[in-house]
């Protein structure tokens, strides 16, 4: 009879112990990550995204949680398409109960999904993906819970066609794009930038993204007298472009969005060829302390770092989220998202944001945020020079 007692007790008490696990378990704050991480041209991005985002979970737990609760990442690679980017959607908001999610890596999985975290009214911040109708598409609902902490398409090409005005000595600026949708919106955003400073272009030529030999295209965009070109393409497409630059002997100046931070662009096209290109950047390792620090933190787990505006705007997207849920004093959507558009000044790595987001804008980066970089043997370094220190804000057109 004691023995049975003894068991009812222990079992009673197992069981009290477990619903109380579960209780404190239930307590954690859960924050996604999908990106891309091993398949597409994109991983490497996805990759640096993940450790940027897994640094501000540890320094956000280190700080006390939010709202005194401890804060779990759970991470999903999405594997570069849509059926699955859409399928780690629906695991991380149905299955994993998360209360925020920050992702992807590529703008296309991004546009196949954002209607799920919207109908579910899931606050989501998109560290990566630059394609301008991810935070706009929603606008005009009541509200909108796509955000976004990158370097927007049309933003980054206000700031390389400032550049590019001033550095053409005649004005004679070519655009050579590849012929996926990302290139040919990157022909329309860079021709209306540079008609907005009185400037047509000479010659606007595309390339196929598995195209490896550019030399009929850029033997136009020569004849047509061009001495700054503008590519719109990631990194491997651009470092064919470098190479039938050589092949020619025609080298311009040349421009390129931040796709080109991979480190496909050396390995495929050297090092010194790959010190032509001028890109555009959110931040560099070498901006500050703080960058400087995430970088070390990132490279402990991803040794071969490039991209690591991908890191600090996926660290930052986090801290903006876990501010707007203690804003809130709540992790429900609605009042996370009404948070994110009156948010309090949140320190981040690449700057101090200071109410980033409105109701009417959902971007937290404009082109006044970004720089110029270059590659500098196997890093990616600022880069200044007399012509990007002349840009005023007047000359940033979009």
């Amino acid at each position: 009879m004691k023995k049975a007692m003894v068991a009812q007790w222990v079992l009673g008490a197992l069981g009290t112990w477990s619903m109380v696990g579960a209780a404190v378990q239930a307590q954690d704050i859960k924050i996604g990550y999908t990106a891309d991480q091993s398949a597409s041209g994109v991983a490497e991005l996805g990759i640096a995204g993940r450790w940027g985002f897994e640094a501000a979970i540890e320094d956000i737990n280190k700080a006390g949680g939010i709202l005194g609760r401890k804060v779990v990442g759970v991470v999903r690679d999405d594997q570069g398409t849509p059926p699955k980017a859409i399928q780690t959607v629906q695991e991380l908001i149905d299955s994993e109960k998360v209360s925020g999610i920050v992702g992807p890596a590529n703008s296309g999985n991004a546009l196949a999904w954002l209607h799920i975290p919207q109908q579910k009214k899931i606050p989501v911040v998109v560290p990566i993906g630059t394609a301008t109708e991810i935070t706009t598409r929603y606008a005009k609902e009541p509200q909108n819970f796509l955000y976004r902490i990158s370097m927007v398409d049309r933003e980054q090409v206000s700031l390389l066609g400032a550049y590019a005005v001033k550095a053409s000595k005649e004005k004679k600026i070519a655009i050579l794009a590849d012929s996926t949708g990302y290139g040919q919106g990157g022909i329309k955003d860079a021709t209306d930038i540079l008609a907005l400073h009185g400037v047509k272009p000479v010659a606007v030529e595309k390339y196929g993204p598995k195209d490896t030999d550019m030399t009929s295209q850029l033997n136009k965009i020569k004849a047509a007298g061009a001495d700054t070109v503008i590519i719109y393409g990631i990194a491997d497409g651009a470092a064919q472009v470098l190479r039938s630059m050589e092949k020619i002997n025609y080298m311009p100046i040349t421009l390129g969005t931040w796709g080109n931070l991979s480190s496909l662009l050396p390995k495929m096209a050297g090092t010194k060829l790959a010190e032509h290109l001028i890109m555009a950047a959110s931040t560099t390792e070498d901006t500050s302390a703080k960058t400087k620090s995430l970088g070390q933190r990132v490279r402990v787990n991803f040794p071969t770092l490039t991209t690591f505006p991908c890191s600090a705007q996926a660290y930052d997207s986090v801290m903006l989220l876990a501010a707007a849920m203690k804003q809130a004093n709540s992790t429900d959507g609605e009042k996370v998202a009404a948070a994110l558009e009156s948010l309090n000044k949140t320190e981040g790595v690449i700057k101090t944001y200071d109410k980033p987001f409105s109701k009417t804008n959902h971007e937290g980066l404009s082109v006044s945020d970004f720089y110029l970089a270059r590659w500098k043997g196997s890093e990616v370094v600022r880069f200044e020079d007399p012509i990007y220190k002349s840009l005023t804000p007047a000359d940033l057109k979009k």
